[in-house]
C-alpha cells in the first residue's frame, strides 16, 4: 500500500509540474498572442493564403499555425489553435486530419536540445511535413469520413463571439491567457492518470519486459537494443523524458549519432500518451475524433521511420 502512495503522489507532482511549468507558460504566451492575430484578422488573411494547399490534404488554413507552433514552439503550443477550431465552426472531420498532422510532426522542444547531439535539423524538419501531410490526408479521406463535415462552408478563421475587434491588445492578451489557464486546468486529470499509468507499468516490470521482447525486432532494422529504452519511454512517458533518456545515452556512448538518426522518425513525435491527453483537452470535438487522429498518425509516423532508416 505504501509503494502504491508512493507511485500516486508521484504521478501527481509529475503532472503537476508538466502542466504548471512547462505547459501552462508556453499556452498562456500563445494563446494571448493567438487571441491578439486573430482578433485583428491576421489568421483569416493567412488561412485564405495557404487554404488551398492544406485542403487538399484535409487540413483547414487554420492549420498553417498549427504546424509553425508545433516545429518551432513545443508539443503543447498547437493547443492554442486547436481550442480555436474547437469554436469557429471547423469540422470534426478536419479537425481530425489537423490532429494527425499534428500527431506525427516533431516538436521543437525535443527536437531542438537533440539538434546540438548530432540530430539532422533539416531531414527531420523535411520527414515532419512529408510524414504529416499524409497522415492529415489518409486521415481525412479514409479514417474520419464518418465524422462527416459539420463545420461551416468556409474553412477559415472568424473572430470568436465576443472578442471585439476594438479592445486593446492588452485586454486581448489577458482574455487569451485566462483561456489558457483554463485549458490547462482541464487538462490536469487526464496529465495525472496517463503518467500514473506508466509509472505503474514501470513498477510492475512491464517495460523491462518490452526490451526483452522487441530486441530481436530491433536488431532486424539494424537498431541497438538500448534503442528499447528512449522508444519504450517516448511512447509511455512523453517525449521530454525520452529526450533526457536519449542525450544520457549519447553521453555514454551507448548510441552513436548516426543511430540517433535513423531512430529520429520513430522518436520524435508527440504522439504518445502524454502528448494525445494535453492535445485532445482542447474540447468535445477534438476527443471525438481522437481514434482515427491516431489511425493517420500511425501511418505516417511509419512513413517518417522509414524515410530516416533509408536516409541514414
Amino acid at each position: 500500500m505504501d509503494e502504491f502512495i508512493k507511485v500516486v503522489l508521484l504521478s501527481g507532482r509529475t503532472a503537476l509540474e508538466l502542466a504548471l511549468y512547462v505547459l501552462l507558460p508556453v499556452l498562456v504566451i500563445m494563446m494571448a498572442i493567438m487571441k491578439v492575430v486573430e482578433a485583428r484578422g491576421l489568421l483569416a488573411l493567412v488561412a485564405r493564403i495557404v487554404r488551398p494547399l492544406l485542403r487538399l490534404f484535409g487540413v483547414p488554413g487554420a492549420g498553417a499555425f498549427a504546424i509553425m507552433q508545433l516545429l518551432f514552439v513545443s508539443f503543447a503550443a498547437p493547443l492554442a489553435t486547436l481550442a480555436i477550431m474547437e469554436k469557429d465552426g471547423t469540422s470534426r472531420r478536419r479537425i481530425a486530419a489537423t490532429l494527425a498532422m499534428v500527431f506525427t510532426m516533431s516538436q521543437a522542444n525535443v527536437v531542438f536540445p537533440m539538434v546540438a547531439a548530432g540530430l539532422n535539423l533539416g531531414i527531420i524538419m523535411l520527414t515532419s511535413l512529408v510524414g504529416g501531410f499524409v497522415a492529415a490526408a489518409v486521415t481525412y479521406y479514409l479514417f474520419a469520413r464518418s465524422a462527416g463535415d459539420d463545420g461551416t462552408a468556409v474553412e477559415e478563421f472568424v473572430a470568436v463571439a465576443g472578442t471585439p475587434r476594438k479592445s486593446t491588445t492588452l485586454n486581448l492578451m489577458i482574455v487569451g491567457g485566462q483561456e489558457a489557464v483554463q485549458v490547462i486546468l482541464g487538462a490536469i486529470p487526464i496529465l495525472i492518470l496517463a503518467i500514473f499509468l506508466v509509472n505503474v507499468l514501470k513498477a510492475v516490470g512491464a517495460i523491462t519486459l518490452l526490451e526483452t521482447a522487441l530486441s530481436p525486432l530491433f536488431a532486424l532494422i539494424g537498431f541497438p537494443a538500448v534503442a528499447v529504452l528512449p522508444l519504450a519511454t517516448k511512447y509511455l512517458a512523453g517525449g521530454t523524458a525520452m529526450m533526457g533518456v536519449t542525450l544520457n545515452l549519447l553521453k555514454e556512448g551507448a548510441i552513436t549519432t548516426l543511430e540517433l538518426n535513423r531512430m529520429a522518425g520513430f522518436l520524435t513525435n508527440p504522439c504518445d500518451i502524454v502528448g494525445v491527453a494535453v492535445l485532445i483537452s482542447a474540447g468535445t470535438r477534438s476527443a471525438s475524433v481522437v481514434r482515427p487522429a491516431i489511425a493517420g498518425a500511425v501511418i505516417g509516423i511509419l512513413l517518417r521511420g522509414v524515410l530516416h532508416l533509408v536516409i541514414f
